[in-house]
């Protein structure tokens, strides 16, 4: 396949890189972040917008967006890893809806600040759709409340077999790398000092430590997502499990009027081991998926970013959904942070502060971390600080070899799972 060799089509869509300076040596601050992805900006953003006084840093070991943030499907949903049902039985009807809410309210949210930052970040609210294309995957889709039948489906999204779906408006399409790399800037501009090229070896209470020098700060915020792992006292937070993307080249517009997505929605299927799409602003077909292996002892490697053998069946279902043999021009992914329950969190204790473990879902779900830290922080009470995530603590994941071994056990039967249901 021939494909680039940037760390996301996104990202390379930019142009190179400037770096910020990296930190000078010792400081200190009211509040340190660590990550420059989607959680550390948006909590500077919001901390920043409450709170102008304080004094904040954000510490990047590479450049903001270089992790998750840049590399994403460009998906901002309103999605949430964990069924509501689940949220319902444990926290009740009432707090499983406020974060229904919330989520979906920060698809707006986003939109909004890129607006008001003058963020052109290709931000385009067309919902998302899920098609059913197996018998099994109908009978799913029709467990759904947001349910559509096959001729609705395949109005939005002109896939093949299509015999159903569902529906949602709470999905934008955007461009994650111009979002974050945006983000960084407004930050700034709000007077929050970024230090990239500044990799964290050690955090605890009251202080970071870098290669470069200490940061002390009375809080500390953790927004490492899927490089959780690489944190002395972290190896089992968080699973890093690796997505895989492809992008096409531009397809003429006589494609696009079979395949459909005129507004730009984002598009899956009821498979069980995940894939997502997006039409991009400049009428690409951008597509990842689930199934490249998990590392064992929670490795992060720049090489676990390319797995050919991935990236083949990504092509291969792009020409299965869609009849069609567009030309791969980009191929890359990543890592992303998966607790062990599934469940996202947000928190404050004893002076450090976390948010993550989105399962993929995060650029939405960043933002509203990002708000919720803020309030935390600052001490205000509001609806954001009574969400179910908010303190949650996931069991750590299982040592070593059983991490290995669970993981990818799940990963080969889900996709055996699947082709028994289109068999």
């Amino acid at each position: 396949m021939d494909a680039d060799l940037s760390p996301s089509f996104w990202l390379a869509s930019l142009g190179p890189v400037t770096r910020r300076d990296p930190l000078p040596g010792d400081t200190t601050a009211d509040v340190a972040i660590v990550g420059g992805g989607y959680t550390g900006l948006w909590t500077a953003y919001y901390l920043a917008v409450a709170a102008p006084h304080l004094r904040i840093v954000v510490l990047e070991a590479e450049y903001c967006g270089y992790g998750a943030s840049g590399r994403n499907g460009g998906w901002c949903s309103g999605l949430f890893p964990v069924p509501y049902e689940r949220l319902a039985r444990r926290y009740g009807a009432d707090r499983a809806d406020a974060m229904t809410q919330a989520l979906a309210d920060a698809v707006d949210e986003v939109g909004r600040v890129a607006a008001a930052e003058s963020i052109d970040c290709d931000y385009t609210k067309g919902g998302t759709v899920s098609l059913a294309r197996t018998p099994a995957q109908l009978r799913r889709a029709e467990a759904s409340p947001d349910f559509i039948d096959a001729a609705k489906a395949a109005a939005i999204c002109g896939a093949t077999h299509v015999l159903g779906g569902t529906y949602s408006p709470h999905c934008a399409a955007l461009h994650p790398a111009k979002l974050v790399r945006g983000l960084a800037g407004a930050v700034e501009r709000r007077g929050v000092t970024v230090h990239e090229g500044t990799r964290v070896r050690r955090i605890e209470r009251g202080r970071v430590d870098t290669e470069h020098g200490t940061v002390r700060a009375p809080t500390v915020v953790r927004a490492l997502e899927g490089y959780t792992a690489a944190l002395p006292g972290h190896r089992r937070t968080l699973a890093p499990v690796y997505s895989l993307m492809v992008a096409t080249a531009p397809l003429d517009a006589a494609t696009w009027e079979r395949i459909g997505l005129a507004r730009r929605e984002t598009f899956t299927d009821e498979r069980h081991l995940i894939v997502y799409g997006q039409r991009t602003a400049d009428d690409r077909l951008a597509f990842g998926g689930r199934g490249a292996p998990y590392h064992f002892g929670s490795r992060v490697k720049a090489g676990y970013d390319r797995d050919p053998a991935v990236f083949a069946a990504l092509r291969r279902t792009i020409t299965e959904m869609f009849g069609i043999d567009a030309p791969i021009e980009h191929a890359w992914g990543g890592p992303l942070g998966i607790p062990r329950d599934w469940m996202p969190s947000v928190g404050v204790q004893d002076g450090l502060a976390w948010s993550g473990g989105y399962v993929g879902d995060g650029v939405a779900a960043s933002n509203l971390g990002g708000r919720t830290l803020a309030d935390l922080i600052t001490g205000d009470l509001t609806v954001r600080t009574t969400l179910p995530w908010v303190g949650h603590r996931s069991r750590p994941w299982e040592p070593e070899p059983l991490r290995w071994l669970g993981i990818n056990a799940a990963l080969r039967a889900t996709a055996v799972r699947d082709a028994w249901e289109r068999r």
